[in-house]
């Protein structure tokens, strides 16, 4: 238990990280006239297709030119919405909105693998047009980040291969996986999050999001080093790789074949999930390397952008497997739901943003547990009816959606109330909660 308590902070810790970064890449796209003119144009096809679809049902996200994608105006504002949900979740929660993205989409009836390489393309076209990266580095390590993105490359080519060779040998089977994988995923995630948030309400108190400072100030207690690192550092092998100079008189040196692996590990799962994959860099490069909390930010931010682009491209995009009306709505949607979600924190209190994280996270549990049983019946794995199935599947896709837009009222609802309050307020670059 302690274990888990342990490895469910550190994930967090880089979901927060990840969602800073998040925030801030949004707001330097909104904020910069010729980036959001150039999105605009991107999305000027698929407007023009809205109006006037009947004359033109071949171009960007119709059948023939993007299969198996099939097109829809329907489909490309729910995936707006979707974009908003995920958007609202980073932005006031600081974490997690990832994690609801490729369920939402399995849930719209898009293909597993589809929503994966959509989700990571969407990834990607954000850290492109935002270019707010060195305010948010950290330490970084250059070393360590080559020795990363090495390993991380080779994981995503073995995930992807991976994703695609299930895909061609049995569709079912291939939403089967990305199911099991997700509801592995976010049910630990949501169980530690409602105990978290349990405990917090026992308290009585709000949990309140670190600030860039206080991390810094707190980085010796996230890199204390552990058995399991101390051993690593100990073995010679090379080539040696020096890091957290500046924190430690000397630095501290680990093999780069132990990172490299970490870093395959990271893009095995960011490939297969269709996320970046941070979440795992800091439990492994805090727990098992002994790198810091400050040093890790850093690296987990530049993978994410590395090994996102590197998957969305190389193992996706190239064989048709990005849907891009989807994701240029998610990124829309997103892009207004972070900077109202992050604005949102001004006004209201911590604990219930953990209330609603745990929620969100286990309501995407929820979703992919319930598609589980029609597709192990679509497989022949266990007899039972298809209406049966249908049924389960429709009571989880309800009930996560539901829960989704439960959130977004509330957090428009709380917005709107108190918008004279925050009227010429700055959006926050510090996802999370402010004080209770």
């Amino acid at each position: 238990m302690k274990f888990g308590n342990k490895l469910f902070t550190l994930m967090l810790a880089a979901a927060e990280a990840h969602a800073r970064w998040e925030i801030e890449s949004s707001l330097d796209i909104l904020q910069n006239r010729k980036k959001l003119l150039t999105l605009l144009a991107f999305c000027l096809p698929i407007f023009a297709y809205i109006g006037a679809a009947w004359a033109a049902p071949d171009i960007l996200g119709g059948k023939e030119a993007y299969a198996p994608a099939f097109y829809s105006t329907s489909v490309f504002l729910v995936s707006v919405l979707i974009g908003l949900a995920a958007g609202l979740i980073t932005g006031c929660i600081g974490a997690g909105g990832g994690f609801v993205i490729t369920p939402a989409l399995m849930s719209m009836g898009v293909k597993g693998i589809l929503a994966v390489g959509t989700d990571l393309f969407h990834i990607f076209a954000k850290a492109i047009m935002g270019t707010v990266i060195h305010r948010k580095l950290g330490n970084v390590s250059g070393k360590l980040a080559l020795a990363f993105v090495v390993g991380s490359t080779g994981g995503v080519v073995v995930g992807g291969t991976l994703n695609r060779a299930i895909y061609e040998f049995n569709p079912v089977l291939s939403d089967l996986f990305i199911s099991l994988v997700y509801v592995f995923l976010l049910g630990f995630l949501g169980i530690y999050s409602m105990m978290d948030f349990l405990r917090l309400w026992r308290a009585g108190r709000a949990h309140r999001t670190l600030a860039p400072e206080e991390q810094r100030a707190a980085a010796p207690v996230l890199a204390t080093t552990t058995g399991l690192a101390q051993k690593l550092q100990s073995l010679q092998i090379p080539p040696m790789i020096t890091f957290d100079e500046n924190l430690v008189p000397g630095g501290n040196r680990i093999s780069g074949v132990f990172v490299a692996l970490c870093g395959a590990l990271v893009g095995l799962v960011a490939a297969i999930m269709g996320v970046g994959g941070g979440f795992l860099t800091f439990p492994m490069f805090v727990y098992m390397l002994g790198v810091s909390s400050f040093t890790t930010v850093g690296t987990d931010i530049l993978q994410i952008i590395y090994t996102g682009g590197f998957a969305a491209i190389s193992q996706y995009a190239i064989y048709g497997f990005i849907f891009y009306t989807l994701a240029m709505g998610l990124l829309l949607g997103s892009l207004v739901g972070i900077q109202i979600g992050a604005l949102t924190t001004n006004v209201v209190k911590g604990m219930y943003i953990r209330g609603f994280f745990a929620i969100t996270i286990i309501a995407g549990f929820l979703d992919r547990l319930f598609a589980l049983p029609r597709k192990l019946s679509q497989m022949e794995i266990i007899p039972i009816s298809t209406e049966i199935t249908k049924v389960l599947d429709l009571i989880g896709t309800i009930v996560f959606f539901a829960i989704m837009a439960g959130f977004g009222f509330w957090v428009f609802f709380m917005f709107f109330k108190n918008i004279n309050k925050l009227r010429g307020m700055e959006s926050p670059t510090q996802p999370g909660v402010k004080g209770a």
